[in-house]
């Protein structure tokens, strides 16, 4: 997609569409309002005749505009005529490129920065036309015949006034990046399992150092971690014919001794179950149990793109998790790089596993903050859906960050409590700690396991299971939590 900025008089653009908005009661935006003025008043005509009344995601193409150079206009309903919410706004381009999707049109004109939202500015809706554009046309193609898109959009430009020009052009550039980000982060997670391996995981981080100087890539091979003493990890491997990596992705553009911001990604590139093997119906969904190591390099994708000037590492843990003979089994007792041993009671927590050696590596790097991303666990879908993802954390004002950041980002989360007394369900007669606590507070527990091996720095974490991806009908990674990553960063960046 080529994105631009327009600030040249609407009697001027030359496009196959413009997105115009429209209030309820005939109450026009100021592009729809020009354009009505401009072509006898037929947006007008158009509302009279009862084709639109401007209820929040209405749209009504209008194919034929008389001696104008924009072919059509897309008029998208607004609500009633006051400030839009995030959401509502954001729901309104939803609705305009969702309609523009079943045509045949290639360049795009949007006006609707210019609603009024409240609390943001032309900078923040510049950059979710982009975004919420770059989501819906994404069309998984890699491994079909049929190359072609529902899609025909080639081009998107923004329409803005040239005293806000710097602000949408400030808001194009993050846009896209994280637009980018998250296509990767898609791409990544909707490839299946025989393609996207640990190994090929890998090759996609090298590739994408390659293409940023100040990103560098390292990769941990299975007798590297056997000289750390990752037991942990190199556990959920033993099943699996393809071997381990742990990546690391180090971006360097803060300064130079500054602490960075580690964030690790579970890269389950499929998950069986193990020897607790799962059932039969879905587990084909189960090659997204890397959608968080992939989240971590569209994230960095996106940090490289915008050139933030900030320290932080990657570290994604990449696995699969199979039945074999030599797989880890039920009972079995396990020694962390922490030196912590951990009595296996369910073979298909795995990803707890994978994650508390890397928590443990991730001390190495001095971090200012850890934050982990990880489907992780089924009960976080039970208690929150597909709405928001799962926030726990040992830091209040990390977890208040991550917070304020879902807030602008439209990536929402929901913080659950990471108390002491779920510890408790932890307990082992065997080992330090059991992997699972039992069907209670599944979310919880799985948290606090994690927390016993981010005692020594300030750690969040996110459970993705119910936002990573989607089922059914219209099955496919959604590439979250992209866009919250991206805005903590760049709120950092701000700080």
């Amino acid at each position: 997609m080529d994105y631009s900025i327009e600030t040249a008089p609407l009697k001027e653009l030359q496009c196959d569409c413009i997105v115009v908005g429209v209030y309820q009661g005939a109450q026009f935006c100021p592009s729809a309002s020009t354009l009505n003025d401009n072509t006898q008043g037929l947006i007008s005509k158009i509302i009279n005749r009862g084709d639109i009344s401007g209820k929040k995601g209405e749209t009504v193409l209008i194919n034929a505009i008389p001696d104008s150079a924009i072919k059509r206009i897309l008029l998208v309903g607004l609500g009633e005529k006051a400030a839009l919410t995030g959401k509502n706004y954001r729901q309104a381009l939803f609705a305009a490129v969702n309609a523009l999707k079943k045509t045949s049109i290639k360049s795009v004109a949007y006006s609707l920065a210019e609603c009024d939202v409240i609390g943001y500015d032309w900078q923040w809706k510049t950059r979710q036309i982009i975004e919420v554009v770059s989501d819906a046309v994404y069309q998984y193609t890699h491994t079909k015949s049929d190359k072609n898109t529902d899609s025909k959009l080639e081009k998107l430009s923004i329409i803005a006034p040239e005293h806000e020009l710097s602000r949408v052009t400030a808001g194009l550039a993050q846009g896209r990046a994280i637009a980018e980000g998250v296509i990767f982060t898609k791409f990544l997670a909707d490839l299946p399992a025989n393609i996207c391996t640990p190994t090929y995981l890998a090759e996609q981080a090298l590739e994408l150092g390659s293409k940023h100087g100040k990103l560098a890539v390292s990769i941990l091979e299975e007798s590297d971690m056997q000289a750390l003493g990752m037991g942990s990890f190199l556990a959920v491997s033993r099943g699996s014919r393809q071997p381990a990596k742990l990546i690391t992705l180090n971006y360097q553009s803060g300064e130079k001794n500054a602490k960075p911001i580690v964030i690790i990604g579970k890269g389950l590139t499929f998950d069986a179950g193990g020897i607790s093997l799962k059932t039969a119906a879905g587990m084909d969904e189960m090659k997204y149990d890397m959608c968080g190591g992939a989240a971590v390099l569209g994230t960095l994708m996106a940090a490289a793109e915008m050139d933030l000037p900030l320290n932080i590492i990657g570290l994604i843990p990449a696995s699969e998790n199979m039945p074999d003979g030599d797989a880890n089994k039920p009972g079995d007792i396990l020694t962390s790089m922490s030196g912590k041993t951990i009595e296996i009671l369910n073979t298909d927590a795995e990803g707890r596993l994978i994650l508390c050696d890397t928590l443990t590596y991730a001390e190495r790097f001095n971090p200012d903050v850890v934050i982990d991303l990880a489907t992780l666990t089924g009960a976080c879908l039970v208690a929150l859906g597909r709405v928001p993802s799962g926030l726990l954390g040992n830091d209040d004002i990390l977890c208040n960050d991550l917070l304020a950041a879902s807030e602008t980002a439209n990536d929402s989360v929901w913080r659950l409590p990471l108390w002491e007394e779920y510890q408790e369900q932890l307990k082992s007669n065997f080992a330090d700690l059991a992997n699972i606590g039992g069907k209670d507070a599944g979310t919880i527990t799985a948290a606090c396991f994690l927390s016993q091996f981010a005692e020594n720095f300030r750690w969040a974490h996110l459970d993705i299971a119910g936002t990573a991806w989607r089922t059914g009908e219209r099955k496919g990674a959604t590439g979250r939590p992209v866009p919250l990553l991206s805005q903590y960063l760049i709120n950092r960046a701000n700080g």
